[in-house]
Order: C-alpha cells, then structure tokens, then sequence
C-alpha cells in the first residue's frame, strides 16, 4: 500500500525532531570528553569548547598514574555491580511477585512494612553501629552489596508489573502440577523481562555509582570502589592545589578542573554500554496473547 504525502512528511519531521534531539543530548556529553582532553590553561582562561585548544592527557595521566590501583578499583566495581545487581533483581522480583499474589493473605500488610521505610527510618548512626558492631561487614565485599540490595521503589514498581500477569497463567502452572518455584522461575521470570531489564539497569547504576560505602565502611585500599577511587583522586589533587612553597612542585599547573572531566568519563563510559542490551526489554507487552481463550 502507498504511502500518502502527508504521511511521508510527518515522517521526516519525527525523524529530524529525534535526529536534532539525540544531538542535543550528546551535546553535554561530548563538551565533556572535549573538556577532559583540554589543558588547565585553556579551561580556566577559554573556558569549556567543543574542540579542545590546547589538547592535554595530564588529567589522564594522574588518573592512571597507578595502573594497579585502578585496575583493582574497577575490579571491585564490576564484582560488586554484577553480584548485587543478580541478588537484587532475584530478591527484588520473588518478594515482588509473593506481594502480588492474591491468595496471600496477608499481602497488603506486608507491604505496608516495606513501605513505611520510605517515610520513616532509624537514622544514619543506629545503620552505621547495626553494620560495623553488628553485622561486622566493614572491610569486606558483602559491605559493598548488602546494605543497598533491596529498593523498595523497584520492589513497588515490580509489584505493579507483577499483578498486571493474568492469574490464568498461575492456575494453568498448577494445574501441570509446577509448584510455585517453578511457576516463579519459568512462567513468571521470562514474562518480566521488560521489568527486570529496566529495574536491573536502575540497580546496575546504582551499584556503579555508589561510592558512600566504601566511604564509610572500607579502609582497605584493595576494596576501594571505582568511584570512591576517583574521588580520592580529585580530593587529594584539590588539597595539594591549595598548598604553596613545595620544592620541585608546580602545583598551578595541576589539572584540577580537566581531571574532574576526566573522571566523569573513566566512571560512566562502561556503564553506558549496558544501555543497548537493555533497551530491547523497556517496551512491555509481553504478556499479550499470552493466555488462550
């Protein structure tokens, strides 16, 4: 069938809307690569440009000034983004879909459990004694997982997409003879794919990004986090900035600002490549045509 003239023209116009929209978005993007490669000198007397003018690699050679250290740091990131992303998809996904059930009785308060931790919350001195004295995780990998493994707006959203799977598809487990494991782990798992790859992208990000406990709870350098790495980095080359008179030391040529760029693109260049793997999941509908009449 033809396609009409107006319909071609819309066309063109959605897809030049996008087009000109994607470049907007990697605008900031790029200004930052732009501006990790640029010397101090050029940021601070011409500020930020799309092409450097004066190229430079100094923030990148602080950086990766310990080839060791960083390795390790990303070592540790990957591990720890991996493991918790897996435990908290599965956590997340099985206590979503117990919440979902109908025939749990006792779903609506259970639920208000979960939720009133988003109201309410003991506070950020019981937390830090409950892991240190209590659990006795400073120091260890578990440290890096545990205490963010469970979030309870992905668990609500879970819970959503959970109760939107028609019971029929439940009952004719059952009636197999699939207790509720299995109907968990083959019917019901392949079905929220859509959830879980978004939900799992969420987590991902947020093991990734997270440099708050390793700043609390680690002090061994082999269990630092890739961001926590990096912002000792920064911190460290700030306060020598600040300090005057050291022998052998041109601290103003030190690239404080390019290495805050630098930064930004060493810790969110891998994480970007989860997107594409992700993004064929995000639209949902699965569940269409899933159960016969």
């Amino acid at each position: 069938m033809p396609v009409s003239k107006d319909t071609r023209l819309m066309r063109f116009i959605a897809y030049t809307f996008i087009a000109l929209l994607s470049v907007l978005c990697l605008f900031p993007f790029i200004l930052v690569i732009s501006g990790s490669l640029s010397s101090q000198h050029s940021i601070i007397n011409y500020g930020y440009r799309l092409i450097p003018s004066e190229f430079s690699l100094a923030a990148y050679d602080l950086i990766f000034s310990r080839p060791s250290e960083i390795a390790q740091a990303y070592l540790v990131t990957v591990a720890t983004t991996v493991l918790g992303t897996l435990t908290a998809l599965f956590i997340t996904a099985m206590t979503a879909y117990v919440l979902a059930r109908k025939d749990f009785a006792w779903r609506n308060r259970v639920s208000f459990f979960f939720y009133f931790t988003t109201l309410f919350s003991g506070g950020l001195l019981p937390w830090y004694i409950l892991i240190t004295q209590y659990l006795r995780l400073s120091d260890t990998l578990l440290v890096l997982i545990l205490p963010i493994l469970l979030n309870v707006f992905n668990l609500l959203v879970m819970k959503s997409f959970m109760q939107a799977i028609p019971d029929a598809i439940t009952e004719s487990g059952k009636l197999d003879g699939a207790n509720d494991i299995v109907i968990f782990v083959r019917l019901i798992l392949p079905l929220a794919k859509p959830a879980l790859a978004s939900i799992g992208l969420f987590i991902a990000l947020g093991y990734w990004n997270d440099w708050t406990m390793s700043f609390f709870f680690v002090q061994d350098k082999d269990l630092y986090t890739l961001q926590f790495y990096l912002y000792k980095i920064v911190a460290g080359a700030q306060a020598l900035a600040k300090l005057v008179n050291i022998p052998g030391k041109d601290v103003t040529k030190l690239p404080t600002e390019t290495l805050k760029l630098a930064m930004t693109v060493v810790a969110t260049g891998p994480i970007i490549l989860l997107y594409p793997f992700a993004q064929r999941y995000f639209v949902s509908g699965l569940t269409i045509g899933a159960v016969k009449g």
